[in-house]
C-alpha cells in the first residue's frame, strides 16, 4: 500500500473500534474503554478530527472517580468477551469501572488535542476547560494517592496500572504473592489469542489475588496502600506523569489560575526529582524499586529509558543511555524490545517480556528528540513504521523477526502511524 492508502486504513481501523464516542483497543479481547489506550487514540484523531478527538477524552472521563482517579477500564456497554469484567471488580462508581488506574497520558493527549484544535478552528474553551480540570484532579490523586511519603516516585499498587502487565521487572515481586483466588477464573484472552503470547495462569491467578484484596478494601486508596502486597515506585509511570504535568502546566497558562500553575510547578519539581534519583550510571538506565522489599528493580526493560520524556539529561548520560540501548537495538527486525533480548526471561512474542511496541516507540521517540537524539529518533520511527506497513496493525511485534503479533486491528498502533507521519 501506498502512505496515503495506509494512512486512510488506520482511520478505518478506528472508525471500526468506534462505539459511539469512545474506541475499544480491538474488537473481541478489549471490548471496553482503556484509560492509556484511549489517549494515544484521542492523538490519533487529532490529526483529522478534533471533535472525535475531544469526545474520546470526554467518554473516558464519564468513568473518573470522585478522588480524581481515572479508572484503567470503563465499562460503558456490556460484553461477554472479556474477563474480569465489571461484576470481579465491584467497585461503587456511578458507572461501571475497574478499580485500579493506568499510566496518565490523558494530560498530554489534551494538550495534542487542544494545539491541534486551535489550528483548526480556534478551540472551544468550554470543552477545553471541563478536561482541563478532570486531568488536573487526577494529577492531584496520583501525587496524594500513590506517592503519600513525597518521595517523587509515583507507585503502582497492581502490574496492570503499569500497562506493562507480565513485564519481567515484576517477576520476583509477584513469585511473593499467592495464587489462591476468591474469584473464580475464566480467561477469555486466549480465546481470541495465541496463548503463547499472553501471561501465563498463574500471571492471572496473581493478578486476580490482588483484584480480590484491592475489593476487600471497598478501593480506599489509604486502606489499599497499607495492605498491598505489591508496590512498586515505578520509574515508567512517574516519567509519563512528569511529561503529562510539563504539558499540562502549558495549558494552565491558557485558562489555568496562578494558584493551579504554582501547583504544578511544585508538581513537576517533585516528580523530576524523584525519576533523577532512579538514574543508574552503571546500567546507562533509569531503574524502579520494590517498596515492599527495599531493593531496586534491575530487570533492563523498557521502562529504564522512559524518564527522557521528562528529563534533560546531560552528556554523559546521553552517553551512556544511547549505548545501552544500541546494545538493545543489535541484531533486532524491529525496535525496540521491551525487554533486553540478552537477559533471562526474554520472550519475544509474549505480550510484556520482548516484543517491540508501537505506542512505547512513540514515547521514546518523543524522549529522543528531547534529548537531542535525533538520529536514534528517527531509527526507532522509521522501524516501527516499516513493521506495520509490513504486518499491519497489530497490537504489537516480534522484535527478532518483524511478525505481527497479539491482537489484530489494534487502535493505538493505527493511532501511532497517524500520529508519526
Amino acid at each position: 500500500m501506498t502512505n496515503t492508502e495506509l494512512i486512510a486504513a488506520a482511520r478505518a481501523v478506528l472508525a471500526a473500534n468506534d462505539r459511539g464516542g469512545y474506541t475499544v483497543p480491538s474488537a473481541g479481547l478489549y471490548p471496553f474503554q482503556w484509560n492509556w489506550d484511549s489517549a494515544f487514540v484521542a492523538m490519533g484523531f487529532a490529526t483529522y478530527d478534533v471533535g472525535r478527538a475531544y469526545r474520546e477524552l470526554e467518554r473516558l472521563i464519564e468513568g473518573q472517580w470522585d478522588d480524581g482517579m481515572i479508572p484503567h477500564i470503563v465499562f460503558h456497554a456490556p460484553s461477554e468477551s472479556y474477563f474480569p469484567g465489571p461484576a470481579v471488580w465491584g467497585t461503587p462508581h456511578r458507572i461501571a469501572t475497574s478499580g485500579i488506574t493506568q499510566p496518565p497520558v490523558f494530560a498530554t493527549a489534551l494538550r495534542r488535542v487542544h494545539e491541534a484544535a486551535l489550528k483548526a478552528a480556534g478551540g472551544d474553551t468550554g470543552r477545553f476547560q471541563l478536561l482541563y480540570h478532570a486531568a488536573l484532579r487526577s494529577h492531584r490523586w496520583w501525587l496524594s494517592a500513590r506517592d503519600p511519603e513525597s518521595t517523587g516516585l509515583v507507585a503502582i499498587l497492581h502490574p496492570w496500572e503499569t500497562g506493562s502487565d507480565n513485564s519481567p521487572a515484576w517477576d520476583a515481586a509477584m513469585e511473593r504473592l499467592p495464587t489462591a483466588t476468591e474469584t473464580p477464573i475464566r480467561r477469555k484472552d486466549t480465546g481470541h489469542v495465541d496463548a503463547g503470547m499472553r501471561p501465563r495462569d498463574v500471571d492471572y491467578a496473581r493478578f486476580i489475588h490482588l483484584v480480590d484484596l484491592y475489593r476487600s478494601c471497598g478501593w480506599d486508596p489509604a486502606q489499599q496502600w497499607r495492605v498491598a502486597p505489591f508496590k512498586v515506585a515505578e520509574v515508567q509511570t512517574t516519567a509519563i506523569l512528569a511529561r503529562a504535568t510539563e504539558d499540562l502546566m502549558m495549558l494552565a497558562q491558557t485558562l489555568g489560575s496562578a494558584a493551579e500553575r504554582a501547583e504544578l510547578v511544585d508538581m513537576q519539581a517533585r516528580l523530576r526529582n524523584g525519576l533523577e534519583q532512579s538514574w543508574r550510571p552503571a546500567l546507562g538506565r533509569f531503574v524502579s524499586r520494590d517498596l515492599i522489599a527495599g531493593t531496586d528493580i534491575a530487570a533492563p526493560t523498557q521502562a529504564g529509558f522512559m524518564p527522557l520524556q521528562a528529563l534533560d539529561l546531560d552528556a554523559e548520560q546521553r552517553r551512556l543511555v544511547v549505548a545501552e540501548l544500541e546494545r538493545w537495538c543489535s541484531g533486532m527486525a524491529v525496535i525496540l524490545p521491551s525487554a533486553a533480548p540478552f537477559a533471562p526471561g526474554f520472550e519475544p512474542k509474549r505480550y510484556w517480556r520482548g516484543p517491540a511496541w508501537p505506542i512505547i516507540n512513540w514515547m521514546l521517540i518523543d524522549g529522543c528528540r528531547r534529548n537531542g537524539l535525533d538520529d536514534l529518533a528517527d531509527r526507532l520511527r522509521r522501524s516501527i513504521l516499516s513493521a506495520i506497513e509490513r504486518s499491519g496493525f497489530v497490537e504489537y511485534f516480534d522484535p527478532t523477526t518483524g511478525e505481527g503479533c497479539g491482537g489484530d486491528r489494534f487502535s493505538w498502533t493505527a493511532a501511532t502511524f497517524l500520529a508519526l507521519q
